[in-house]
């Protein structure tokens, strides 16, 4: 039976596809190097270790929503989900590097995408969780299926320059933000009447008065 390890070597930003994806290098290592894995249906949950680094100042404003005053950070900071991946890993014995995809939303009601947009520097930490199911042919010749356990796992510290880059990549100097349709409605009003030529100018115009309500 395969007995397999994980780690994750290396990401990088896939420039042409349909929506923001990183392409993880997922190096994948068969302690029992005599059988042949046919292929591998390889999931993963991806989580975000959010306690595994330092955040200054700065940051720690930036992260006020999610995790509210830094003080209460011992009770409020917690590992978020950021996603599940799935790969077909092809045909391989002993050692092999498999490609993981990862596609990456810029929905701010996300909890991973406000945690990654207020990072500046430095990493952040991931965990990958793998689990799927394993074809392979054992060192008697016959053909066998296994799953791999739950306990499979490998960190991993992503640049944030990285995830930086391949959001300026697809939304170059933008950001994404969703309201509710109403809201929507009144803000298209405001700028129709207004003859706004834009939806910056149309927000700039509201944002002082409250900037202001908000300092008080």
């Amino acid at each position: 039976m395969p007995d397999l390890s994980f780690g994750v070597m290396d990401a990088e930003m896939l420039p042409y596809a349909a929506s923001p994806t990183m392409l993880f290098k997922v190096q994948i290592a068969n302690a029992v190097e005599e059988e042949h894995i046919h292929s591998i249906m390889l999931r993963a949950q991806v989580r975000l270790e959010v306690t595994r680094r330092h955040y200054d100042s700065d940051t720690e404003g930036r992260l006020l929503e999610l995790f509210g005053e830094p003080r209460r950070w011992g009770e409020t900071l917690r590992s978020l989900l950021w996603t599940h991946v799935s790969a077909i890993v092809p045909r391989f014995t002993g050692t092999t590097v498999a490609e993981v995809p990862l596609t990456c939303t810029y929905d701010f009601d996300v909890a991973a995408a406000k945690y990654l947009y207020a990072l500046e520097d430095g990493y952040a930490p991931m965990i990958f969780l793998f689990s799927g199911t394993v074809f392979y042919t054992d060192v008697e010749g016959r053909v066998q299926i296994a799953q791999i356990p739950w306990e499979k796992e490998a960190d991993f510290r992503l640049p944030v320059h990285v995830y930086k880059e391949m959001m300026e990549h697809y939304f170059p100097n933008t950001a994404w933000l969703r309201i509710r349709k109403d809201v929507f409605d009144r803000l298209y009003a405001y700028k129709s009447r207004g003859t706004f030529p834009t939806w910056e100018e149309a927000i700039e115009t509201l944002l002082p008065a409250r900037e202001a309500e908000v300092e008080h």
